[in-house]
């Protein structure tokens, strides 16, 4: 496995227990975790498992989570801190499914 792949699923996986952090206390945690803390998770595991397209799809839906997180923190400050975590986490993916892409086009040739 590349070591983007595993920055892709450590960030993915750490995105996960965020969410799942965040929202234990929700009035319906189930459907928050459904929503939040499974899509990450097996992202994670797809990726891991070694599905092609698992990082496109993560980098994807990663734009929706970094958009919450940026929504989160402005609208909330009290929750800042898990907002910030959560875009971090969110860039991290984005740039992790995206290396692959960006070193096949800007890399050096020899």
């Amino acid at each position: 496995m590349s070591a983007p792949v595993r920055v892709l699923v450590a960030a993915l996986l750490a995105l996960a227990a965020l969410y799942a952090f965040w929202f234990a206390t929700d009035p319906d945690p189930l459907a928050a975790l459904l929503v939040f803390a499974a899509p990450p998770a097996l992202l994670a595991l797809a990726a891991w498992a070694g599905w092609r397209r698992a990082p496109f799809l993560a980098g994807v839906l990663a734009l929706g989570w970094f958009s919450h997180g940026v929504m989160t923190a402005w609208a909330h400050p009290d929750r800042a801190g898990l907002a910030w975590g959560s875009i971090a986490l969110a860039l991290a993916v984005v740039f992790a499914s995206a290396w692959p892409g960006l070193r096949a086009r800007f890399g050096r040739r020899d």
